[in-house]
């Protein structure tokens, strides 16, 4: 999948004219990407189309308007954008009592190496980068992760055969969650086009 590049992102005030219509219709792509599991989590599988509504909220919230911080945010957000053959995932652990989240987070440290995708049996794990200031004894409330599918489970998916499941492998818990048609479907479109 191609990243974003810098003429497709707007002024904020070209941004806001078209901000609506554009956010509606992310949101909508948005939906069947959503995965909630367990009791407490949920991923949102990224493409194109959700990083760059990313980077255009972030300069818009911010009032980012300085050439040097907007290809910040580019690059940044960038690392999102699924490459070939890969699932790119934003992991949430929701847990809105502040105590207990606290509690948890260091109860699952580690659970940024827990997460993978099987494809028809065979096993894909999903990593990414340390985040700043990360310490092995505690996890945080989000992490972006990327998986790597071989040539066989890309086909699958996109030939609509494949049974995907989400697994979450961690010593304090395991969570399984079977992808269903309109998720499936959706990362379909992603794979071919990448």
């Amino acid at each position: 999948m191609r990243p974003i590049e810098r003429g497709e992102i707007l002024p904020i005030g070209d941004y806001e004219a078209i901000r609506p219509h554009f956010r509606a219709r992310v949101i909508a792509e948005k939906r069947p990407r959503r995965v909630e599991f367990g009791e407490h989590f949920a991923v949102l599988f990224e493409n194109r189309d959700s990083v760059l509504l990313q980077i255009q909220e972030m300069l818009r919230t911010e009032r980012i308007t300085a050439e040097p911080a907007i290809l910040h945010e580019i690059s940044t957000y960038n690392d999102l954008v699924p490459g070939p053959r890969q699932l790119s995932v934003t992991m949430f652990v929701q847990i809105p009592d502040r105590e207990l989240r606290e509690r948890m987070l260091v109860e699952l440290a580690g659970l940024e190496d827990s997460l993978g995708f099987e494809v028809d049996g065979e096993l894909f794990p999903a990593r990414g980068p340390r985040p700043a200031g990360w310490i092995a004894e505690r996890t945080t409330a989000v992490h972006y992760l990327k998986a790597t599918l071989s040539e066989a489970a890309v086909a699958a998916i996109v030939g609509g055969a494949a049974t995907v499941v989400l697994r979450l492998e961690h010593p304090r818990l395991s969570l399984r969650a079977e992808l269903g048609r309109a998720t499936l479907r959706a990362l379909a479109e992603d794979l071919a086009a990448s």
